[in-house]
């Protein structure tokens, strides 16, 4: 905004235009009007004219919030803009996997954290347990039909870690053989659920989320929620050993009710090739509306770290103490589970 036009006005405000014959105010004089004409010998008391009106005033500055809103909307809007030019021209980055850090930030954040502020209310519990640097691997429990359990989890550690940490999801087969989702998701920085992949991020000093009951979780029916099934053959603790990266428990309540699985169309999951087709209350009775997940009410916590630095590099082979590890961060993650659970006031509250 262009600076203000200053006014100037004579500091004598009551001095009246004069007139022929007036006898003329001596130079300096402190006062005006009828006191200053009294003050002359000989002279008559003319009553004093109204002073000259006033030019019109110039443009009035804008209040400093005004001011600064309207900045910050040019602010967005150049950022925007910029972001875009990048966009056309591909002066952008992705690391080996796909990951675009900066589309993930300013766009599909942007896109998630409103239904988990607003729609889901997620509260998060110890995400100071995420080590600040360095690779952690978190594990938590998997549930809701559909897999928004992690996209929430990934907004919880983007948005409320103190260092601002990325968590790098791994993901199942499907994920990435389903046209434009095995796209965002690899711009979203998740990656294929192998060893390998989780091995090479964790050393790179990522965080690296998995969920280990895969779609034994998100597909148990409605009447095992909360139930953790079966954590695999412990693959996940042998990566965490071999990086030698601290595991993270995870337990999240609240997704379990988004979607209640009441039924599985078995036969129609086969002929489409998936792992399961739900039957909930409202779907498919609704149609597309009958997709929309109920508004339950949220909590994530992120438990203690169980540090695995300590163990010496054949540990990883060892299949006792794999299983002891594995049962260890299932019962720590039902455990907490079982105490959101009894916390809770309600499921929408």
């Amino acid at each position: 905004m262009a600076d203000a036009k200053v006014i100037p006005f004579d500091d004598d405000r009551s001095r009246a235009r004069r007139r022929p014959g007036r006898p003329e105010e001596p130079s300096g004089a402190g006062t005006s009007g009828p006191a200053a004409v009294r003050a002359l010998p000989g002279a008559r008391e003319v009553p004093d004219e109204p002073d000259e009106a006033p030019a019109a005033p110039g443009p009035v500055a804008e209040p400093d919030g005004e001011g600064a809103g309207r900045a910050g909307w040019e602010r967005k809007l150049a950022g925007g803009l910029a972001f875009l030019r990048r966009r056309v021209t591909g002066e952008y980055e992705v690391d080996e996997f796909g990951y675009d850090a900066e589309l993930t930030d300013q766009v599909l954040m942007s896109l998630l954290r409103p239904l988990y502020e607003k729609y889901f209310r997620v509260e998060v519990k110890g995400v100071e347990n995420i080590p600040e640097k360095g690779g952690a691997l978190i594990v938590a429990n998997h549930s809701g039909t559909l897999p928004l359990d992690g996209l929430m989890m990934q907004v919880a550690v983007h948005d409320h870690h103190p260092a601002g940490r990325h968590l790098r999801l791994l993901a199942a087969d499907l994920v990435f053989v389903l046209p434009v989702v095995n796209e965002l998701a690899r711009k979203a920085g998740h990656t294929l659920a192998c060893a390998e992949d989780a091995e090479r991020l964790l050393k790179a000093g990522e965080v690296v989320g998995v969920m280990p009951e895969g779609f034994k979780g998100i597909g148990k029916p409605f009447s095992e929620r909360y139930k953790l099934q079966r954590f695999g053959r412990g693959g996940f603790v042998s990566t965490a050993l071999r990086a030698g990266v601290p595991i993270v428990p995870c337990s999240i309540v609240g997704a379990e009710e988004i979607y209640p699985m009441i039924g599985n169309a078995k036969t129609l999951a086969r002929l489409l090739g998936l792992p399961y087709v739900p039957v909930t209350p409202t779907f498919p009775w609704l149609g597309p509306l009958g997709m929309l997940p109920l508004p339950t009410k949220w909590t994530i916590q992120f438990g203690e770290p169980i540090p695995t630095d300590g163990y010496p590099p054949e540990a990883a082979e060892d299949p006792m103490l794999m299983f002891n590890l594995t049962d260890q961060v299932r019962e720590q993650i039902q455990h907490t589970l079982y105490k959101l659970l009894v916390q809770r006031r309600s499921v929408f509250f």
